[in-house]
């Protein structure tokens, strides 16, 4: 893929843009079609035929994960005009994939400010920075751990003794994310008394079953966005990959293949990224043009001799980085190692 030279610089991928009433529109057509996509995956998990049951279950866990994606963008308050929404939608749609949205927030923004640096702490545990083994793609792959941390989470939060390893939160970013992993301990309670009252089959099938599946699904979703990037250059063209994608990848990622444009422009709204992905298939160094392809290219990276997540510095490329990085409920001091 040839760049463009280093003397010429991208006119749009680093431009802000506020979310419009269009924008916002948009974003509520992607809940409607999220909730009458999950109520048909309930609807056939329930039924009595295993075929049905089969594919109501891959079809909620599909949607367990669309739902996170659609959750991150609440992340970055560029889905509606206001922000209080964001916080009352992003709640509940995290909640199936057990991700909870203050925290996931906090966690993300930080990441956003500090790629490329030691101190990138990403929600998801898989470091594309380490050696790309199969061991530890199979281990990012079926990362369940994660689900008991977050019931570990529940327990210091419910007690008391949550608190932020990597920098300082607000108090009242604390108490946030201290409320909403209680709300998350409520529902886990509320399934646990359907399954004492004789309803554990209804728990197994809509939320249990889907949850496993979710939780490889949402792994392959996330995977392309740094792997086998440079991870040692904060210029988002370098350390981030784009996937241009299909209709169907785009909406099913929400938008999370067209990655350098993202963090390029963390707030802009994610349905008027395409807009920029020719300057980015310019500028950028690590474009692909469809998920097959990354894949392609990984199997041929874990095949080879000593693979890494991430390359080094090559003297190439723009050292552009994004200036909107701010999270006023953050403040970094310090932040630890993940």
């Amino acid at each position: 893929m040839s760049r463009a030279p280093a003397s010429v610089r991208p006119v749009t991928l680093f431009t802000r843009a506020r979310v419009t009433p269009v924008d916002e529109r948009v974003f509520l057509v992607k809940l409607a079609v999220l909730a009458v996509l999950t109520a048909g995956g309930a609807a056939l998990a329930l039924r009595p035929e295993p075929v049905a049951i089969a594919a109501g279950v891959i079809l909620l866990g599909a949607m367990f994960t669309h739902a996170v994606e659609l959750q991150h963008q609440c992340l970055h308050h560029s889905a509606f005009r206001r922000a209080l929404p964001h916080r009352l939608v992003g709640i509940p749609l995290g909640i199936p994939l057990m991700v909870v949205y203050s925290h996931y927030r906090v966690r993300h923004l930080q990441h956003h400010r500090y790629l490329g640096t030691p101190q990138d702490t990403e929600f998801f545990g898989f470091d594309t920075r380490g050696p790309l083994t199969v061991p530890a793609l199979l281990r990012g792959l079926f990362d369940y751990p994660r689900l008991g941390s977050v019931v570990r989470e529940v327990a210091r939060s419910v007690t008391g003794r949550w608190s932020y390893p990597y920098g300082h939160v607000a108090p009242a970013m604390r108490r946030r994310i201290v409320v909403e992993y209680t709300i998350l301990g409520g529902v886990l309670l509320a399934a646990a008394g359907l399954v004492a009252a004789g309803y554990g089959e209804y728990v197994l099938r809509l939320w249990a079953l889907p949850l496993l599946l979710a939780v490889p699904m949402h792994f392959l979703v996330e995977l392309p966005e740094h792997i086998l990037c440079d991870t040692e250059t904060t210029d988002v063209l370098r350390n981030t990959r784009s996937i241009r994608g299909s209709w169907l990848s785009t909406w099913y990622t929400n938008g999370n293949n067209l990655h350098i444009e993202h963090h390029a422009a963390m707030a802009v709204p994610i349905n008027r990224l395409p807009e920029r992905h020719g300057e980015t298939r310019d500028f950028g160094l690590h474009v692909e043009r469809t998920y097959l392809d990354f894949y392609r290219l990984l199997w041929n990276a874990v095949g080879s001799k000593g693979g890494r997540g991430g390359t080094g510095r090559d003297g190439t490329g723009l050292e552009l980085t994004a200036t909107e990085l701010t999270a006023t409920e953050l403040t970094a001091s310090a932040p630890a190692q993940p």
